[in-house]
């Protein structure tokens, strides 16, 4: 039976206040942008966009939230070794998204932070796929290392996360470089993408 009534609207309103904070978030940056232009393309006032969620941090969670189940998507519609790093260039277009990763990142050691939920979830679920994506490429053949998939998958991720974090502090940085020159490493027979 569907959800009618005010429980309906409110979460129909909760996803278009995530939605639209996406978008700007990805277009204008996670600085730069308030919460009240968030709530003006909602047609919200800034307590009326709050009343959606339990702080301004949890708030952000949700996005990111978002961020990565829209990535998790588009991964299983590009299921080839090339969609890690399209993900990683897609991230260069969306500089806010990965100002807000980073930051949300470093807040959510705190235990107490909204996002420490979230980071504490995503990690193992990410090392699981990602170590199941190199474990398939061993057992092709593509990959040759005596390296557990498991702990490769610490070493993928610990590489996307740090040159996320080295870009945003300086811009000329290439970050699907590294993701390129780890594959190169793994498998000496792909020769490194110059493009």
């Amino acid at each position: 039976m569907a959800k009618r009534g005010p429980y309906e609207k409110g979460e129909a309103k909760r996803s278009e206040i995530l939605h639209a904070a996406l978008e700007i978030f990805a277009a204008e940056g996670y600085r730069g942008t308030s919460l009240r232009k968030v709530a003006a393309k909602c047609n919200l006032s800034l307590p009326g966009l709050m009343h959606y969620f339990d702080s301004k941090e949890d708030l952000l969670t949700q996005v990111l939230r978002m961020r990565d189940e829209t990535a998790r998507v588009r991964q299983v519609e590009r299921d080839h070794p090339k969609s890690y790093r399209e993900i990683i260039r897609e991230g260069a277009n969306t500089p806010g998204l990965v100002e807000l990763f980073v930051s949300m990142a470093a807040a959510a050691s705190d235990p107490a932070h909204p996002a420490h939920a979230h980071f504490a979830e995503r990690y193992p679920v990410l090392r699981g796929r990602v170590a199941d994506f190199v474990r398939a490429r061993k057992d092709e053949g593509r990959i040759s290392t005596l390296v557990p998939p498991e702990r490769l998958a610490v070493l993928f991720i610990a590489v996307a996360d740090g040159i996320q974090l080295q870009w945003l502090i300086d811009r000329s940085t290439d970050m699907e470089q590294p993701i390129e020159d780890l594959m190169s490493i793994l498998d000496p027979r792909q020769a490194p993408d110059e493009t």
